[in-house]
């Protein structure tokens, strides 16, 4: 397995100084603003540089490369597989309704003789990503597991792009299949915000829609809190997401680390509700969450070294999807939580991701995969 990482920048067409890279097995994983995917023409230079890879990834919400966080930037990781192959698999989706059956569909149209491990990145804006992680999982392997992301676009909740060995486009899911037994994928995923204010039952909701908590209009509740934040909606309550617990869990201290934190994708104010990346069950308890920097930087390295201690060789490559609203919090230290990471596996690794609107992976191996939000998560490749 070989990694190589180009960076360009925004106005500079990706043009490679070497002749056309022929490879049976090759993956670019792509990564760009909304607006630079927006442009064949970045796309259709990637294209022709490699014109037998495998071509996937998202538009972003800022992307990582090395320890550095950038803007407008195309972010482009070639991997050269030794000993696993490869596979691509597409659906398109225009609801949220149709989530977990795209989830099966995308799956269905993967062998599974010999699959190791699936890679998804899906529209950020048109989706219920719980819905799509049970999709996925009803129709995988349970020794198969599946990590990636929902794309993003900064903070404009506007329009996402994927990109599937095509020139990218929106409401599209996208997952490439690695094969054979000699790859080896480690992942770990934490969160770091604080809990506070009283916990808050959903008492009216359908699927990722949350209309009324104890009883009240859910965003007449939430503006209240939010106070002179509420005027930026939805994209200031990336500062205040929701942590989502089981009744049997009400009462318990709940940190970004225990149960599901949710990020709000929408507002309605003529239902007075919000849409958020995954599921709002009835019954459940929300309660609000605050950034604390250091806890979120504790959890971008705790998240490595979960990856870190599942190998006794360092990983080739990790690819990190981290929350916009983390992005959005940390603000000019946001590159400390991506050097957190480098730190914990080291300078053979090379990093490459993106922020994103929801995170898709265990906590854990051997842990239910779940839609994450506001999360640090960390997907780790090395071929034995």
């Amino acid at each position: 397995m070989h990694v190589s990482q180009t960076v360009f920048h925004a106005g500079q067409l990706p043009l490679f100084s070497t002749a056309p890279s022929h490879h049976a097995n090759q993956l670019i994983l792509l990564f760009a603003s909304t607006a630079l995917l927006s442009d064949p023409a970045n796309f259709l230079a990637v294209r022709t540089a490699f014109p037998d890879a495998l071509i996937t990834g998202c538009s972003t919400a800022g992307e990582i490369h090395g320890t550095t966080v950038s803007d407008d930037t195309i972010v482009v990781t070639v991997i050269n597989f030794e000993h696993t192959w490869l596979r691509l698999s597409k659906v398109d989706i225009t609801d949220a309704s149709q989530s977990f059956s795209a989830g099966q569909a995308i799956i269905e149209g993967l062998p599974p003789d010999d699959l190791a491990h699936v890679l998804i990145f899906s529209d950020g804006l048109k989706v219920n990503g719980t819905e799509l992680t049970r999709g996925l999982k009803a129709s995988l392997a349970p020794h198969v597991e599946v990590t990636g992301g929902l794309s993003a676009d900064g903070a404009n909740f506007e329009k996402t792009l994927v990109c599937a060995n095509d020139i990218p486009a929106d409401s599209q899911i996208v997952a490439i299949g690695l094969y054979g037994q000699r790859i080896k994928v480690s992942y770990g995923s934490l969160g770091g915000w604080d809990s506070f204010g009283p916990d808050r039952q959903i008492t009216r909701s359908k699927g990722n829609v949350l209309y009324d908590l104890d009883g009240k209009p859910a965003l007449e509740l939430y503006k209240n809190y939010l106070g002179e934040h509420a005027a930026g909606l939805p994209s200031t309550a990336l500062l205040f997401p929701l942590s989502l617990r089981n009744a049997w869990q009400h009462g318990s201290d709940a940190t970004g680390n225990n149960g599901l934190v949710r990020t709000i994708l929408a507002i309605d104010e003529t239902d007075q509700s919000m849409t958020f990346a995954g599921d709002m069950p009835e019954g459940a308890y929300a309660r609000l969450m605050k950034a604390n920097f250091e806890r979120l930087i504790d959890g971008a390295s705790g998240a490595a070294q979960i990856c870190a201690g599942s190998s006794s060789n360092p990983a080739e490559l990790a690819l990190l999807i981290s929350c916009v609203g983390r992005k959005l919090v940390l603000k000019q230290r946001i590159e400390e939580e991506v050097e957190a990471v480098h730190e914990v596996l080291g300078a053979q690794t090379m990093l490459t991701g993106f922020y994103s609107y929801g995170e898709i992976s265990p906590h854990m191996s051997g842990g239910p995969c779940e839609l994450h939000n506001q999360t640090m998560t960390i997907t780790t490749f090395l071929e034995i």
